[in-house]
């Protein structure tokens, strides 16, 4: 584990909000000269907190499309079955997210599809491969609430803000 202050939590802050910025953009906003800022950095990519920088996209612009979670249970509980149907779950680029979960479901998958008959044409092949799952049930997001954001650093690191 890391010990993480206050300048440091405002980092991950910036990164959280605004990914790759330069050193002179990271220095202003957590409000210290560049060089000390960009040595925080790099101790906290060095540290393994900052793993990757993302960038967040407007689908909208490219055109129509649906996003889904679905529910799945497995029909078997083996570590060979849960490693198999991750392995499958890699040929697929349409799951953009996979939790692996307890009490109840054994995943929640987040999917992206054109529409509601790309991601039935997605199931069934899903089915059809027999990569174990036994049943599965499907939600539509119908509008976004609170998209991804920031983790509450602060509260993780034992402090409060």
């Amino acid at each position: 584990m890391i010990k993480l202050d206050h300048r440091d939590i405002e980092i991950l802050r910036v990164l959280a909000r605004e990914g790759r910025v330069s050193k002179a953009v990271l220095a202003e906003k957590i409000n210290l000269s560049a060089t000390p800022a960009w040595e925080r950095l790099k101790k906290l990519e060095k540290h393994g907190l900052v793993t990757r920088y993302c960038a967040e996209f407007n689908l909208r612009k490219l055109g129509p499309h649906v996003t889904l979670f679905v529910a799945a249970e497995l029909t078997d509980h083996t570590a060979a079955s849960f490693q198999r149907f991750e392995r499958a779950l890699e040929r697929h680029d349409e799951v953009v997210g996979c939790w692996a979960l307890g009490g109840g479901f054994d995943y929640l998958l987040h999917i992206i599809t054109r529409d509601i008959e790309a991601y039935q044409t997605l199931i069934d092949t899903m089915l059809d491969a027999r990569i174990g799952i036994a049943r599965y049930f499907t939600y539509i997001v119908t509008k976004q609430v609170k998209g991804p954001s920031a983790p509450p650093f602060a509260l993780l690191a034992g402090q409060s803000d």
